[in-house]
């Protein structure tokens, strides 16, 4: 894997948890009821209760959706519903049982190191988590996830949505200098997506006719603990 990973800055991992594990963090996202629609306006992230939405007169909905299309034509925009679980389980808020073990394995010793031995690279040591969900008509548009100041080396997608056809859209896509799709992996059950920060990246655009929510655990391996600052890796990893 380490080889298939260092070729390209990025890999497709099928069968990434054992099955019951996969099943019960699906069935946590599933019955999820803190979901907030994240999207952006004016260049800044807004996130509000998904039963804001419900509110909507038909033509505040599509204002809505015609103000969003607006930006996303023309740079970087998105639209899906989210659960912020690092920012939950660091303050101490409710979060699933499940969602909150997720978050412990995805910074334990084991997960890491899997991650250092991957990549090759020893920096790791902070793992953040979110839950999203892409229903009909969500989408995150090209982008590259810099950011220096973040400690952001790679991203992760953890796809938990039992069956997906590839036509209902919602696929990982690797756009190359020329703007072509270089690669594109589909949100397939119980596989983990590793890659590079930075790589230009999207999801395409979740059909109308999807027959179910695109579901998955998603994030960034760091070598910066966003809530200390002034944690760093080790040198090397610990042994």
């Amino acid at each position: 894997m380490t080889t298939a990973f260092n070729r390209l800055g990025r890999i497709h991992i099928p069968g990434f948890l054992v099955p019951e594990s996969a099943a019960a963090l699906h069935g946590a996202l599933a019955g999820e009821t803190q979901w907030r629609c994240s999207t952006m306006g004016d260049g800044k992230t807004i996130d509000f209760p998904v039963e804001t939405l419900d509110t909507f007169t038909p033509e505040q909905a599509a204002r809505f959706i015609t103000l969003a299309h607006a930006e996303a034509r023309d740079g970087f925009h998105y639209m899906f519903d989210t659960l912020r679980v690092s920012d939950l389980v660091e303050a101490r808020q409710p979060v699933s049982p499940m969602l909150a073990a997720a978050h412990a394995f995805l910074n334990s010793a084991a997960f890491l190191g899997f991650i250092r031995t991957l990549t090759g690279d020893p920096r790791p040591n902070y793992v953040d988590a979110q839950a999203t969900r892409y229903e009909a008509g969500h989408y995150l548009t090209e982008h590259d996830d810099l950011k220096p100041e973040s400690g952001r080396l790679y991203a992760y997608v953890l796809n938990l949505t039992p069956k997906w056809r590839t036509d209902w859209g919602g696929l990982l896509t690797f756009i190359d200098e020329d703007g072509h799709v270089a690669e594109a992996y589909s949100p397939a059950w119980n596989a983990l997506n590793l890659f590079r920060v930075p790589q230009s990246h999207a999801v395409s655009c979740v059909a109308p006719f999807a027959g179910a929510p695109r579901l998955s655990i998603t994030g960034w391996v760091r070598h910066i603990d966003p809530a200390s600052p002034n944690r760093r890796a080790p040198a090397r990893p610990p042994a």
